[in-house]
């Protein structure tokens, strides 16, 4: 990859992104996902109103997204002004957007920066100023830009910039404050530059309504070496592409890991919620793209579930990062983590294997990149943010009565998850102060657990937290199994505890001994232990 210091020296002609929008992650809802080009004026209104009535945009889903296909088959004759398709919004554009504001919601639109979109109507390449100032004048609120049809403009992580630059300070110069929500599928990384210009970029290839798998029209295995991003991209997949660029993004400048597939049908209800969780636990702006007439009530629970919206939006922007990710059968389990703006700290166990999977989870390692060493001796206040998810009422019907103030925060972007707690009942369930560990902790198949932790005081290392620390219970065969290591010697406690009790076991116990064995292997290494996984 050629240095960046060419394009840093061109941030200040440029202008770098200070329109003060998506200081959180942005919410709202996209065409594309369900409709693709079947999008007409009827379609974008209704959709919009269904965000009023299911309480959605009172949780914070406020722009309504026309992609590709509102135009018309070419530009005005004369002024190269672009133009809505006259069948599909007879009204034009400027209605529909007045309609969308009467709601308080906001409307956004599709182009290029390329010659064609990637359906083929007109792009914007090199009609940057025309296009930004028409959009302007429509009220356009936020604009998706992609990166079909480019003419061959791309290739380095310069010509790239200087490309999408170019709509960049053609928004700035359009005197409305619209969103830039770079579409570019992680081409010439980016993460090392977007944000200088834009308020997000897409970081990948196109989703695909899948949950894991390989398909090899999304070829790459590392974004951060990746020639063709394509599509159809799992969505387990595009969190492995995210994970080593999640501290690039921060306020008003963020990771896009496209937009949301829940209720378009091709997920289980545990994938969903997994899909929905972790792109909010990364901070990926949150765009849904079902058909908002006929959602179903799981759909609504996952949508509407506050306390993962509330780490979406929480205002510190601050990154997640994953902790580990460990091979299971047929998958693997992953810790992340993030870190909220009261100094509360919210970790997610996301299991992408087809078995369900049970867990210690150890507050040493949750905790080992904590600034204040005391947390990871803490005990912790547990809260559970999923486990209530079939009890909680459809969101239409309690939304408003039950937390204006909390809707008010949201809008307000400054909510955070001790608002939550204080507010409600219904952010998922109190578990209880645990002390060293979290035991037991069950992962459905390609599911995920969430909780926030709460500190609850500094725990006295005592010899029963000792050995809750190095004595994990096993049940099955573990797999993924690492032994703590104490440096300077050979043998770490776990080993020694084995042989220990082996050497008991033979003995003493000569039956305990057969059974044991016959069931349990474990296989000593020197390395630190990262979590301990078997399944249920």
């Amino acid at each position: 990859m050629l240095s960046l210091v060419p394009v840093l020296a061109l941030v200040g002609a440029a202008g770098a992104v200070d329109n003060g929008l998506a200081r959180t992650p942005q919410m709202g809802w996209n065409t594309w996902n369900r409709f693709g080009c079947n999008i007409a004026e009827d379609l974008i209104l209704s959709s919009a109103n269904a965000l009023v009535r299911t309480g959605l945009r009172d949780l914070g889903y406020k722009y309504v997204l026309m992609d590709d296909c509102w135009q018309a088959d070419r530009r005005e004759e004369g002024t190269g002004k672009p133009v809505a398709h006259p069948k599909r919004f007879p009204n034009g554009i400027k209605h529909v957007s007045n309609k969308v504001h009467d709601l308080n919601l906001k409307l956004g639109i599709y182009s290029s920066a390329g010659v064609k979109t990637c359906a083929g109507r007109f792009g914007s390449l090199d009609y940057e100023r025309i296009d930004a100032k028409t959009y302007a004048e429509w009220g356009i609120d936020y604009l998706k830009y992609d990166n079909c049809y480019n003419q061959g403009r791309s290739g380095t992580p310069l010509i790239s910039f200087q490309r999408y630059a170019n709509m960049s300070r053609a928004l700035g110069e359009s005197g409305r404050a619209i969103l830039y929500s770079m579409c570019n599928w992680g081409e010439d990384g980016p993460w090392n530059w977007a944000s200088e210009i834009a308020n997000s970029w897409r970081m990948s290839g196109d989703i695909k309504d899948s949950f894991t798998g390989y398909d090899d029209r999304c070829p790459c295995t590392d974004m951060l070496d990746c020639k063709l991003a394509g599509y159809h991209c799992s969505v387990t997949r595009i969190l492995d592409f995210a994970a080593p660029l999640l501290q690039k993004g921060g306020p008003g400048r963020w990771n896009d890991l496209d937009m949301l597939e829940v209720g378009n049908g091709g997920m289980t209800f545990d994938e969903y919620v997994t899909h929905f969780t972790m792109w909010a636990f990364v901070k990926s702006p949150l765009i849904l793209g079902n058909d908002l007439s006929s959602m179903s009530r799981e759909t609504m629970e996952i949508i509407t579930n506050k306390a993962i919206i509330a780490i979406s939006q929480d205002p510190s922007g601050n990154g997640a990062s994953r902790s580990w990710k460990r091979p299971v059968k047929d998958g693997d389990a992953q810790l992340w983590t993030t870190w909220l703006s009261n100094g509360t700290l919210a970790f997610a166990v996301v299991n992408t294997s087809p078995h369900r999977i049970q867990i210690d989870m150890r507050f040493s390692e949750i905790f080992k990149n904590a600034k204040n060493a005391t947390a990871r001796i803490s005990s912790y206040q547990l809260y559970d943010l999923w486990a209530q998810k079939t009890e909680q009422p459809p969101a239409w019907s309690s939304i408003s009565s039950q937390f204006p103030s909390f809707v008010s925060s949201l809008d307000a972007s400054n909510s955070t998850i001790k608002t939550v707690l204080a507010r409600s009942t219904n952010w998922g369930k109190d578990i209880g102060v645990h002390n060293c560990a979290l035991q037991d902790v069950i992962v459905p198949p390609h599911g995920v657990k969430i909780y926030l932790a709460v500190s609850a005081g500094v725990n006295e290392w005592s010899s029963e937290c000792a050995q809750r620390e190095s004595a994990i219970r096993v049940v099955g065969e573990p797999v993924g199994v690492e032994p703590p290591f104490v440096p300077g010697s050979v043998l770490g406690g776990y080993q020694m505890a084995l042989i220990f009790f082996g050497v008991v076991g033979l003995l003493l116990l000569p039956a305990v001994r057969a059974r044991l064995f016959s069931q349990h292997r474990v296989q000593l290494r020197s390395r630190p232990p990262k979590g301990d996984f078997y399944y249920a």
